[in-house]
């Protein structure tokens, strides 16, 4: 900023000040601070100093070039500067330091992925949507402990449909692996007549669900297979949802089932409880029974007008409209562009 312009500054910031303007606020509006305004009246002039010049040691040009002929030569093109730089040590070799390596390839826009294999890629599942039952489930294995042996535990195998938010099917096992799964699925496809290529399974990267029988299983069924990335449990929502819903119960044993009879027993009884009974936030209060049979349209349109006939026996209670007894009609699973495309078309 010239001499000019500071001093026009410091008369706007003294004219507003004197006109009851907080001194602060006049500051921030010029694009300047209170400390650079007083640091103005003391020193009319900017002593402070320019950008540091480039120190003595820093590498030539000749060096910089060299760094860059090294890296991108044959012998190492694969290879990152930690490991360039102790290879050239071992030739009783010395260009420059690894973080010089570093910088130069930065300057240069040439530090990215050196090896030939592909770098690890943590991309978003694919987009999933339903708009009816059985189009898209999500399943997932939790564990529910043994109060009899320590560090024992039961595997609860859990299928549900993602539209309507039904538990499709259920298994408890004793151990946990791709064979339980593959059958398990192939058991819950048959009970809800899948057809090929009906649905598409998504699941967290656990051994069992991509196991190599449980892969076979799904490609011999004609279902298609979608997977969270790995650690992201934001990407199975669904089921993660279930299984708290399922440990939070109050009735659920917090010193675990005596054996897997009493598991088995216990879960049958979740089940119907939540299919049946609990009405879910998700699909606008109804039971996923309900929703799955396609009985919640009835249900809802039933409520519309008990709400209507409410306003219309008091209006003075409503000062807008009813509340919101409209089915959920689109259910995402890692929402993306086809789910806005779909609600552009709705509306």
């Amino acid at each position: 900023m010239s001499a000019d312009d500071r001093l026009a500054c410091k008369a706007l910031v003294a004219e507003a000040n004197e006109s009851g303007a907080n001194k602060a606020k006049a500051c921030d509006l010029l694009g300047v601070s209170v400390r650079t305004l007083e640091r103005w009246a003391t020193q009319p002039c900017d002593g402070r100093k320019g950008p540091i010049a480039t120190p003595a040691h820093a590498l030539t040009a000749e060096e910089r070039q060299l760094v860059l002929d090294v890296s991108n030569s044959k012998e190492y093109a694969n290879l990152p500067p930690g490991q360039i730089v102790p290879l050239l040590a071992d030739k009783g070799e010395y260009i420059a330091s690894e973080s010089s390596f570093y910088r130069v390839l930065k300057s240069n826009e040439m530090l990215a992925h050196r090896s030939k294999s592909q770098p690890r890629q943590n991309v978003r599942p694919e987009e999933l949507v339903a708009t009816a039952p059985n189009q898209v489930w999500s399943w997932d294995v939790t564990y529910l402990a043994s109060a009899t042996v320590r560090r024992m535990f039961f595997y609860l195998y859990m299928p549900m449909d993602v539209f309507s938010r039904d538990i499709v099917h259920w298994e408890v096992h004793e151990s946990e692996n791709a064979e339980l799964a593959a059958s398990m699925i192939e058991t819950a496809c048959v009970k809800e007549g899948i057809s090929r290529a009906q649905i598409t399974l998504h699941s967290d990267n656990g051994s069992p669900m991509k196991g190599a029988t449980m892969l076979a299983t799904l490609e011999r069924l004609g279902v298609a297979a979608s997977f969270s990335r790995p650690s992201v449990s934001n990407d199975n929502p669904y089921s993660e949802s279930l299984f708290k819903t399922l440990k939070y119960r109050p009735a659920y044993p917090e010193h675990g089932f005596a054996d897997i009879e009493e598991a088995r027993a216990w879960v049958e009884k979740f089940v119907h409880w939540y299919n049946n009974v609990h009405l879910h936030s998700g699909i606008n209060w109804v039971t996923p029974a309900s929703r799955h049979a396609g009985q919640d349209l009835a249900v809802l349109d039933k409520r519309h007008a008990v709400y209507e006939a409410a306003r219309t026996r008091n209006p003075s209670r409503w000062s807008k409209d009813t509340r919101n007894w409209k089915r959920v009609e689109i259910v995402e699973l890692n929402p993306g562009r086809q789910l806005k495309q779909l609600v552009k078309d709705a509306a």
